[in-house]
């Protein structure tokens, strides 16, 4: 892309002409005049006029019209936003369809587990079904499915599509939902869901006045009350918090955090613990990177160390916490504070999705929407004062099957171009959804939308935020590094340095097998072992 895409006011104004535009409702001579009245830049008004000339050129709505297309989702199951993502289709996109384009469309939706979809997809794809027309895909797929040709390059697709050439998505999302190889400027995802860790706090219990006096005659320091507190608190302070309400009253505990080794669960709530502190996974590039030697760091086994000791805060069985359990132990009021993503924030409130805000979803839990502030998760401080956040980038990106045929790959880039318009990113918002689009969360009334999108976006922000591996042997690298971490969570292994090293010694190994790099690993794998 050329130029810089309108934000804010202008971007609502150049998608409001482009309706226009491609409806057939405006001359070019007063596309031109609105187009420079509303400030819009020259690369704008340029995709204005290729959609003017293509309106005209085409006399119809669609190609499609009168046709019915048949369109299947492929996304997570029990996931909010992935079932969003297929009712909004279904609700709003079909009507909006026929009236636009003039043909019918029906949705229908697969679900798999996290710990499943990938393997879903791919027994799908490489067959060359078109079984799956669109999926949502977790953002570490994005080299397993594009290197071999199954889903779409998008980068042709965006450049011909006004509509979609337009937009600004915030940089931490086109790395992580876009983007592969990293660093490269081929896109191959478009952001359905944004996900940052936020920090689930019960306010009921950090205002208390009786909880307040003991805890700063203890701790030293006042009990955070607000989101401005919040964002001060560093992992030390932290620390004090979850010892203090561990135990508190009966049956409660300080902290929950996801330590299961299914899926990505302990890395992506242990990264923090070492990006946060200057610790590295993974250096070079293809053909020359290196895991062995700095996976295995001090200061990621420092990190570990950390991680690890707030499981002393934690209720019994915490080492098999995976997204579900903790929703379990934070709304059944078990724990005071609770890490989880953001993209759970209806839920973990037990806020009544589509009603008054405070409104629970389940009157026989304790702990209702009021009960509950969304703020950053801690800060690590360095010793020079500093206070740094770089927590795991979760979220998943759309993706298109290149088995499509013409007609579907079309509905498909239709129904992406409607799913960015301002009003459709905005439902999105107001069902639960996090939009990645830099206009919709410069809103005004973007925070106020839903308690969690504050921390949300302050996390998507800044560098505060980072996703890991899109490599395509990312689901070998994964399935050893969670087995290297759990052992040392459950003390199979004692050191964390063994954990480490056996993960890098192995990630090192499939690498060079794979012929992603050069770099063998060294003789000092040959005897590491986790047990």
């Amino acid at each position: 892309m050329t130029g810089q895409p309108p934000t804010g006011e202008r971007y609502n104004a150049f998608t409001g002409l482009m309706r226009e535009v491609l409806d057939g409702n405006v001359d070019r001579r007063d596309l031109l005049k609105r187009a420079g009245a509303a400030g819009l830049s020259g690369a704008a008004i340029a995709s204005l006029l290729v959609g003017h000339s293509r309106a005209g050129a085409q006399g119809t709505p669609s190609a499609l019209s009168g046709q019915t297309i048949d369109m299947a989702i492929l996304g997570i199951e029990g996931w909010p936003p992935s079932a969003l993502g297929t009712s909004l289709a279904t609700e709003l996109f079909a009507p909006y369809a026929q009236e636009t384009y003039g043909y019918t469309v029906n949705f229908s939706f697969e679900g798999a587990p996290f710990d499943q979809l990938f393997q879903r997809a791919v027994n799908s794809l490489s067959t060359g079904s078109a079984e799956y027309n669109i999926i949502i895909s977790d953002s570490q797929w994005l080299g397993a499915l594009a290197e071999p040709g199954y889903i779409l390059q998008l980068n042709d697709i965006i450049a011909s599509t006004p509509e979609l050439a337009a937009i600004e998505f915030e940089p931490t999302a086109i790395a992580g939902y876009q983007t592969y190889p990293d660093g490269s400027d081929q896109l191959w995802g478009l952001p359905q869901e944004g996900d940052t860790v936020a920090l689930f706090v019960r306010q009921d219990l950090m205002t208390d006045e009786t909880n307040r006096t003991d805890f700063e005659a203890t701790a030293g320091f006042p009990l955070p009350q607000t989101y401005e507190d919040w964002e001060q608190i560093d992992m030390d302070q932290y620390e004090a918090i979850c010892a203090f309400f561990t135990g508190r009253q009966e049956g409660l505990y300080g902290t929950a955090l996801q330590w299961s080794v299914g899926y990505d669960f302990i890395s992506c709530y242990l990264y923090p613990f070492m990006f946060s502190t200057g610790g590295q996974i993974i250096e070079g590039d293809v053909g020359t990177y290196k895991v062995e030697g700095v996976l295995n760091s001090q200061v990621n086994a420092d990190a570990m160390v950390r991680n690890k000791g707030l499981l002393q805060y934690a209720p019994p069985n915490a080492t098999t916490f995976d997204i579900g359990a903790e929703f379990d132990v934070f709304t059944s009021g078990t724990v005071a504070t609770c890490m989880q993503w953001s993209a759970l924030g209806p839920q973990m409130l037990n806020q009544l999705v589509g009603a008054d805000m405070g409104t629970p979803a389940d009157t026989s839990k304790p702990v209702s929407p009021d009960d509950v502030l969304i703020v950053p998760p801690p800060g690590f401080r360095a010793a020079d004062g500093t206070l740094t956040r770089i927590y795991t980038l979760g979220g998943q990106p759309w993706v298109i099957n290149a088995a499509n045929d013409e007609a579907h790959r079309q509905v498909a880039i239709d129904f992406m171009k409607w799913w960015y318009l301002p009003e459709t990113q905005l439902e999105f918002a107001r069902r639960g959804g996090n939009p990645c689009v830099t206009a919709v969360l410069d809103d005004p009334s973007f925070e106020d939308i839903q308690p969690h999108f504050r921390a949300f976006k302050y996390m998507l922000r800044d560098g505060r935020s980072r996703d890991f591996w899109h490599d395509p042997n990312y689901s070998e690298m994964l399935r050893a590094q969670q087995e290297a971490f759990s052992a040392y969570l459950t003390d199979v292994v004692t050191d964390p340095m063994v954990a480490l090293t056996y993960a890098a010694c192995v990630q090192q190994g499939i690498l060079y097998d794979a012929e992603r790099t050069e770099i063998e690993p060294t003789g000092a794998c040959d005897d590491v072992s986790l047990g």
